[in-house]
């Protein structure tokens, strides 16, 4: 089978003919039609000292659309012809980014009734916003929000729902250039990071009360933005790094909150983490149905042009989703 492979020796992706993969024990063997694009899955050379066995066969990648070819011999809520949509494991070998991938029948999805492409486009970022707001943040009891990358995949669809639960004020930071693009998603306020002092712009916004919850999607120091956003015992998710309460101001005396999300994680924390994971790809895919979230800038490509998107991905010069067509 055709397959995008990853050379950590020399940090380059690399098309390679591979056998197809086998399934056993809880696996299933999915025929990939689609498979979105994310910044880790770009960020491979960041993580890969953790990923055992890593050799040059190692096919990246983890949002499928695909279709059940084969299931192994555990496996019973499912067989071959079955649709499916899933978020895969980073850690294990055979990714999203061949003409088959493997992943463990536990953590699928049914396909929802959306085109392939819209499909593997939601996994990684969109269940990643519906855990952030719904399971982390209570999104939906709150009147403002603010959300530090607005213009990328989690940061996009998490204004589409914060919108969706009724959220008067969207807060939310980009480059001016997105700016119409983050306002079409459905933000109230749009903060230029490049040329504005974020906190001094919520504080104007909220007029000095600071918003009760806060979303960071970027990383590097925007943690401490976030966290300084916040208001009376305001709440914050960290996605990209770990939460460090002792750097934000005031944390103590403002009763301040911090959740740590990683979707990823529910693949190694047992049966309530793989209930968590198809739980928030079921809800998810239900709203991409019902049309209340949509994936804008939706960029088609296929598996040969894979490597060269993901270092863009790396350097941060993409805006919507990108998804490999088979």
């Amino acid at each position: 089978m055709k397959a995008l492979t990853y050379h950590a020796g020399d940090d380059q992706f690399v098309m390679a003919e591979l056998p197809q993969p086998q399934a056993t024990g809880f696996d299933v063997v999915v025929k990939v039609i689609a498979a979105g694009l994310n910044p880790v899955d770009s960020k491979i050379h960041l993580w890969q000292s953790a990923a055992t066995g890593m050799n040059d066969n190692w096919v990246p990648g983890l949002d499928v659309s695909g279709e059940i070819v084969a299931v192994g011999e555990e496996v019973t809520q499912w067989q071959a012809g079955d649709k499916v949509l899933y978020h895969g494991d980073m850690f294990r070998p055979h990714g999203a980014f061949a003409e088959y991938a493997v992943q463990d029948s536990r953590t699928l999805v049914a396909h929802p009734e959306v085109s392939a492409e819209v499909a593997a486009a939601s996994p990684c970022a969109g269940w990643t916003a519906y855990r952030a707001l719904v399971d982390k943040l209570n999104a939906q009891e709150q009147d403002a929000i603010l959300i530090l990358g607005g213009a990328g995949g989690v940061g996009g669809f998490a204004i589409q729902l914060a919108k969706s639960m009724g959220i008067d004020t969207i807060i939310t930071t980009a480059s001016q250039a997105k700016h119409n693009y983050v306002h079409s998603l459905g933000a109230t306020h749009v903060i230029d990071y490049r040329s504005q002092d974020i906190i001094e712009q919520v504080m104007a916004i909220t007029d000095g009360a600071g918003v009760p919850i806060a979303l960071d999607c970027v990383g590097g120091d925007n943690d401490i933005i976030a966290a300084s956003c916040l208001g009376y015992e305001g709440e914050m998710v960290e996605l990209v790094s770990t939460v460090r309460p002792e750097a934000y101001p005031d944390a103590f005396m403002k009763g301040l909150s911090f959740h740590q999300l990683s979707l990823g994680s529910g693949h190694r924390n047992g049966e309530k983490a793989q209930r968590d994971l198809v739980r928030a790809g079921e809800a998810f895919s239900a709203l991409l149905e019902e049309g209340e979230v949509l994936v804008p800038q939706l960029k088609t490509i296929t598996l040969d042009q894979v490597g060269d998107e993901l270092k863009a991905i790396r350097e941060q010069r993409t805006m919507g989703k990108v998804v490999v067509k088979m």
